[in-house]
């Protein structure tokens, strides 16, 4: 017999998130984002420029990129000012992708989701969201 456990769901899932994740074309944060339903994988996201344009990693085409934390701090405004990024997020990307089959789903994220995001996970009749709790 053998010691080994299995994942539970949510960790099985955030693992796939992980591995999401290292797709992200952004030189500051790597997320990624998994909508599943009835233990069925619809969709996965991560953030980056939108498809078929220049990235930040690869081109170094976002203006925030380009600047260190102290220049702009984590947490500042994506959409203005100096902090302003080209990256559509991890839960927009995974939520464009599932369309009408999110509603009643679940979605797990790397990290939180930002205040935009939260609203569109629930406009998208997201049911449930995971995430690892930080410290």
């Amino acid at each position: 017999m053998t010691d080994r456990v299995r994942p539970s769901w949510d960790d099985y899932y955030l693992g796939i998130a992980g591995a999401v994740a290292a797709r992200a074309d952004c030189t500051r944060r790597q997320v990624g984002a998994i909508v599943v339903a009835d233990n069925v994988v619809l969709s996965t996201g991560y953030n980056g420029a939108p498809s078929g344009q220049p990235g930040c990693l690869t081109a170094g085409a976002c203006p925030r990129g380009r600047l260190s934390y102290d220049e702009v701090a984590a947490g500042d405004s994506y959409s203005s000012g100096a902090g302003t990024c080209i990256a559509v997020h991890a839960e927009a990307n995974a939520l464009l992708r599932a369309g009408l089959a999110s509603r009643g789903a679940t979605l797990y994220l790397t990290d939180a989701p930002c205040d935009g995001c939260s609203r569109l996970i629930a406009g998208a009749g997201i049911a449930r969201v995971v995430y690892p709790k930080g410290d």
